[in-house]
């Protein structure tokens, strides 16, 4: 295995996580497939688990990240907020200056790891 680095920033409400890793791609993935079932099937994981996620992130802040349409005819579907798409921007920037701040250090102490 290579050497590396890895930082997730995670962003708690009591004792949910309410933003992380995870959380930001299914953000990008629903915006991507327009429906949660398919975006949750495109990273692997069941509707379920998907629909909790995104429940846990709509009651973990002031306003909802993920609006839901119910299907029928038409099908339903799922969009991200403009709040959602707001939380995610700062989450992606944040991630960003995390890892543009620790680069020197971070290549310091890998240089250093054995083998």
């Amino acid at each position: 295995m290579a050497k590396s680095v890895s930082i997730k920033i995670r962003f708690h409400n009591n004792d949910i996580v309410a933003i992380g890793p995870g959380k930001a791609d299914l953000l990008e993935a629903i915006e991507t497939h327009g429906s949660i079932s398919a975006a949750g099937r495109a990273m692997g994981m069941s509707y379920k688990r998907s629909w909790d996620l995104v429940n846990a992130m709509n009651t973990s802040f002031k306003h909802p990240l993920v609006h839901t349409s119910k299907g029928g005819s038409h099908g339903g579907g799922a969009t991200v907020t403009a709040f959602g798409q707001e939380i995610l921007q700062h989450y992606r920037q944040l991630e960003q200056k995390v890892h543009a701040s620790i680069e020197a250090e971070a290549a310091a102490i890998t240089a250093l790891l054995d083998r």
